[in-house]
């Protein structure tokens, strides 16, 4: 176990599973597991409760009464941080940039149920980050001044300290991957904010494990931000590895963010059909689809060894757009007799 630093306890105390695929791998003719981190038993599920062992432990511990984070509302994260918050007695506010249509689903409506505050920036074009980061200043300090104790969580989870969840899963993932001989299988991972690939590639490294992490960017990546990130986690842990191997996929990005495409909603529809498995298309299902660019492309070879990291939930298939399009193009499954 990660002794890095201190953390609460939000998974249970068995790894999540480490799963054959054998309806895919045979349609796909390569041999494909999952790393199950969808099914966390706590507040819907996900990787981000891996993150937020770490955060909440520091937000208790500093006698924090908020927690305040920022995020897209349609995000894992959010939902999660709320959860965890509620468990912990903890206040929650999630501030996001957007054009609200007054719906309240899929995690927005979870987040909701878990007593978040959601404060919803109107989109005026500029860049995300500019309107997130001056939303954030304005709300905190209104927090502040009526005699709260904040604690803030970066989108995503991704800092330092959030990083040790997947620091953390790379050990429990190699040692899975040993039992069950996936020596040298490339391991792929979705990217948005960069904590879940950073944190695993350093686990990984810090394993001298054979498994190989490719990221998957699902959102525009900031390469500057990658490696200011990094050097960050190396000079805060002392860590003795370079970023060399380091590897994300940038050309399977498609819309961006939350945007999902047909090709998409296929890739979720097959993996449901194939293997009894939910993806989401905010963030895991548009992976597996990349993921299955490249099988069609050859990047991933005849009889190759993958793993896919899960570390989304069900609740993306619930948001609005998503759902009203694949009800749309699942009518076909439903027969009406007499």
């Amino acid at each position: 176990m990660n002794t890095l630093r201190p953390k609460l306890t939000l998974l249970d105390e068995h790894p999540t599973p480490l799963q054959y695929l054998s309806g895919l791998s045979q349609e796909l003719f390569r041999e494909l597991y999952i790393k199950r981190d969808d099914v966390t038993p706590f507040g819907g599920g996900g990787g981000m409760l891996r993150k937020l062992e770490y955060l909440l432990f520091d937000a208790v511990n500093s006698q924090s009464d908020t927690v305040v984070t920022v995020g897209d509302i349609r995000s894992d994260h959010c939902r999660l941080t709320a959860a965890a918050a509620a468990k912990y007695g903890l206040r929650s506010i999630v501030i996001s940039v957007g054009n609200y249509d007054g719906e309240l689903s899929g995690n927005l409506l979870l987040s909701s149920l878990f007593g978040a505050r959601t404060v919803i920036k109107k989109d005026d074009g500029r860049p995300e980050a500019v309107q997130l980061e001056e939303t954030a200043k304005a709300v905190m300090e209104q927090e502040i001044a009526q005699g709260h104790r904040l604690y803030f969580i970066p989108m995503g989870g991704s800092d330092a300290t959030g990083m040790l969840g997947y620091y953390d899963c790379a050990a429990e993932l190699d040692k899975q991957a040993q039992e069950q001989y996936l020596q040298g299988a490339t391991v792929y991972v979705p990217v948005t904010t960069l904590g879940t690939y950073v944190g695993l590639y350093c686990g990984l490294k810090a394993a001298a494990s054979s498994l190989k992490p490719v990221g998957i960017a699902v959102a525009p990546l900031d390469e500057d931000r990658l490696g200011d990130y990094f050097r960050q986690v190396k000079e805060t842990y002392g860590f003795e590895f370079d970023d060399s191997d380091m590897h994300i996929e940038t050309a399977y990005i498609r819309k961006g963010y939350g945007e999902a495409d047909r090709h998409v909603r296929d890739a979720v529809r097959l993996m449901a059909s194939h293997e009894g498995i939910l993806l989401d298309p905010t963030s895991s299902g548009k992976a597996f689809a990349a993921v299955l660019d490249m099988i069609k492309e050859k990047k991933i070879k005849l009889g190759r060894q993958v793993i896919f990291l899960h570390d989304g939930s069900m609740a993306g298939l619930y948001e609005k757009a998503h759902r009203l399009k694949l009800e749309k193009e699942l009518q076909d499954t439903i027969q009406i007799i007499p």
